[in-house]
């Protein structure tokens, strides 16, 4: 009889005494059987376990029989026989697939480890964009990035706190975030990534649940305090916004000893260097720089170019002519938001009108060379500062009088309408939040429909920058 005709018979009586033999005896020494001829009503099985064969001779024989009887419909011999070589053979196929399923837990078991720190991540309101493998570093932002890593490969151990200053839009929310992303996705230890407004509507939150949700308020502050102190590292972004804010300062700062007490990692980022918080308490102030600080500046032209490259191929964008990204990077200097989203604008336009994207297209969309020619927001509130009859110094100033808000105010709408800044960097010139200037220059665009008088201050301000 042929071979595939044996084996087949083989599986088939293989199939009927799974049915009638134990588990334990089927699996280790009946599954590795191999079937090698059936001739004059002899079947012989081939094994290389001389141990196997014997038990299953005085154990299971006489299962056997039977079996095959039941099958074949007849009464016939069958032989065991062992075969060294077929031993080995099977022992490295069984080496091989116990392999196989030890590789498949492993991966079963990463990718669930992966779902949960991707759930993770998006629950601490981490961009997954932000990674250190794609922050583009020069000599203006390579220390900065250096001590991110090694604060994310050795908490505590070497900068605590580690505080990252840097203008809006230079990557210290990118090194921050970096930072919880590569602790969360090895999976061992716990992580909390706030904006320092979202800790102060939380500590807000939890002094006023008496009225809100019927909670004693020690018990509100209680979770809230588990919350931002049973955690191993704690990332807060922007946390110059904390200024003036005198209870939420103190509960900062005894946050802050919690964890450092308990040998608990640190990192904050600010736009500003502690000494330049002068509303920050003295004792918190200090504790920021009781670690490392470490700065960004603004990125060089050549990583300018380098960084929009990267953007662009993450977006899906392969082979684009190279003097579209040396055209944007030579006037977007101030930071990468700026950079990244002048990119956004060309490619948006270039799907709308189904236009490929070259140089002339982008300076078309763009338009960079007209807004060089214009003055810098420096020149503006200077400008409307001797206009008014104030001084810059009173809108960098947290003052609030009338007429230095109105002159402030103007200064957001020229820089915005005229200007084409974002409300990000308009707010780091005046030391103001985005929303701030936002509702500033909306102010001024609103009131020019009826004022009369404002209109004609703004066109005399306009003629003299020469807008």
């Amino acid at each position: 009889m042929n071979t595939s005709k044996v084996k087949k018979i083989w599986e088939n009586v293989k199939e009927e005494l799974k049915q009638v033999v134990p588990a334990s005896t089927f699996e280790p020494w009946i599954e590795p059987l191999e079937a090698i001829s059936f001739e004059d009503n002899q079947f012989t099985l081939i094994s290389g376990e001389s141990f196997g064969i014997d038990y299953l001779k005085r154990t299971q024989y006489q299962a056997f029989l039977e079996t095959f009887k039941k099958v074949l419909n007849q009464d016939i011999i069958v032989n065991f026989e062992v075969d060294e070589d077929l031993a080995k053979k099977i022992k490295k196929e069984k080496a091989t697939e116990l392999k196989k399923i030890e590789k498949k837990k492993q991966e079963e078991v990463e990718h669930k480890q992966a779902l949960d720190n991707l759930s993770y991540l998006n629950s601490m309101n981490i961009n997954l964009r932000y990674r250190f493998d794609n922050f583009v570093t020069d000599e203006n932002n390579k220390i900065a990035k250096a001590a991110a890593q090694q604060v994310a490969e050795n908490p505590t151990n070497l900068y605590n706190p580690l505080y990252i200053q840097g203008g809006s839009g230079l990557g210290k929310t990118h090194l921050m975030q970096a930072i919880g992303h590569h602790v969360i996705m090895k999976g061992n230890l716990k992580v909390r990534c706030i904006k320092t407004e979202d800790f102060i509507n939380d500590y807000i939150n939890s002094t006023c649940s008496t009225f809100t949700k019927g909670k004693s308020t020690t018990s509100s502050m209680n979770k809230f305090r588990n919350k931002y102190r049973n955690i191993d590292i704690l990332l807060i972004d922007d946390i110059q916004f904390i200024e003036n804010k005198k209870k939420c300062m103190d509960e900062l700062f005894n946050t802050f000893d919690t964890l450092y007490n308990a040998n608990k990692q640190i990192v904050l980022t600010s736009d500003k260097l502690p000494k330049d918080l002068p509303e920050i308490p003295t004792r918190l102030r200090t504790r920021f720089e009781q670690g490392l600080v470490v700065e960004i500046k603004p990125p060089k032209y050549e990583t300018r170019v380098k960084i929009l490259e990267n953007f662009a191929k993450e977006k899906g964008f392969e082979n684009l002519p190279q003097d579209v990204f040396e055209y944007i990077a030579k006037y977007k200097k101030d930071n990468v938001r700026e950079l990244e989203g002048a990119f956004t604008k060309v490619s948006a336009f270039s799907n709308i009108e189904q236009e490929p994207i070259t140089l002339k297209y982008a300076q078309k969309v763009l338009k960079l060379e007209e807004l060089e020619n214009k003055p810098t927001i420096d020149k503006v509130a200077s400008v409307v500062a001797d206009y008014f009859d104030v001084t810059v110094e009173n809108f960098l100033s947290s003052a609030r009088v009338q007429a230095i808000s109105n002159a402030r105010a103007i200064v957001c709408y020229i820089a915005r309408e005229h200007l084409q800044l974002s409300y990000e960097s308009i707010g780091n010139f005046l030391n103001k939040k985005h929303q701030t200037v936002m509702y500033s220059a909306e102010k001024i665009k609103k009131a020019l429909k009826t004022n009369k008088e404002l209109e004609k201050d703004l066109n005399k301000i306009l003629k003299k920058l020469g807008l």
